[in-house]
């Protein structure tokens, strides 16, 4: 009785299911859901967001959704639609699994002392905690102009240099793992709802403004942020526009500020964008004569 009372605690505590989003994300799904489900993650629900006649899911994906480890939900051809997708990933699904991790396809969960996220979910710090809240860490574009069939993380090794080996502070923003059962509505993409009861990588109870965390220890746990890749992938992510604004180009001039925040400014680069973007960049080129870094201190 008593092994089967363990195997049936198992068996419900550690079902965790991850809500993703993506468009034009043919060349990094793959890897995207094979680590998460090496992860031990049980479920993941993929909303597909490509244009009407563009790429499929099911090109790269299919044996993993005939086995139903990954379902896709059609949202092709809406604008804007981040937000939306994650409430109805949980409104879905919130009874059924222990924890839904909401995190896009360039993020992925590192955690120092825990091979399986369900084991890292698992722990009784974690009982009171409606929501978990983890850094993210970015990663630079280690200064590659084009896109290569490496891994990620074989492409990416650098840490944005402003938080490498900080153990205080540490990046822009943050996302969150919803605890089951919890039926509340999502309105935000970093925090989901402002009402939960919010809770760091070591259980301990966080008040929170906006997306930044003032307390976190990067040696144990954070979120591997590919958010740039090479200078190539940078611009076809801009120009497909966001999944929670759209696309304008005060976005894309928004997104090349954070781009040279995060890596270094070339002259290589610069050219690339504004031959693909058609914008002026003539600001960088400036900065970039007069040695000036972008907030690198």
């Amino acid at each position: 009785i008593y092994y089967i009372y363990l195997y049936i605690k198992l068996f419900y505590i550690n079902k965790v299911c991850l809500c993703t989003i993506g468009k034009k994300e043919n060349l990094y799904v793959r890897e995207y859901v094979d680590y998460y489900k090496n992860k031990g993650i049980n479920k993941i629900f993929i909303y597909d967001n490509n244009d009407i006649n563009d790429e499929k899911f099911d090109f790269v994906l299919k044996d993993y959704i005939d086995n139903k480890y990954v379902k896709i939900i059609d949202i092709r051809g809406i604008t804007a639609p981040q937000i939306k997708a994650m409430e109805d990933c949980r409104k879905n699904n919130y009874k059924k699994f222990n924890w839904m991790i909401f995190y896009d396809m360039d993020e992925f969960l590192f955690l120092r002392n825990y091979s399986k996220i369900n084991d890292f979910l698992n722990q009784k710090k974690f009982d009171k905690c409606q929501r978990i809240q983890l850094n993210w860490l970015y990663h630079t574009d280690n200064n590659l102009l084009y896109y290569d069939n490496r891994t990620l993380a074989e492409r990416f090794p650098e840490i944005d240099k402003r938080w490498r080996g900080k153990k205080i502070g540490g990046s822009e923003g943050i996302k969150s793992i919803l605890k089951g059962n919890i039926d509340i509505e999502i309105n935000d993409a970093h925090i989901l709802n402002y009402k939960l009861l919010s809770c760091d990588g070591f259980g301990k109870i966080k008040n929170i403004e906006g997306i930044i965390t003032n307390e976190s220890d990067h040696y144990y746990y954070y979120i591997d942020h590919y958010w740039a890749k090479s200078t190539e992938e940078f611009v076809n992510k801009i120009m497909k526009g966001s999944v929670a604004i759209g696309f304008n180009n005060e976005h894309i001039l928004n997104r090349i500020y954070i781009y040279f925040k995060i890596c270094d400014i070339t002259m290589e680069k610069i050219n690339y964008i504004e031959n693909k973007t058609h914008l002026n960049l003539s600001q960088y080129r400036i900065m970039l004569e007069n040695k000036i870094l972008l907030n690198k201190s």
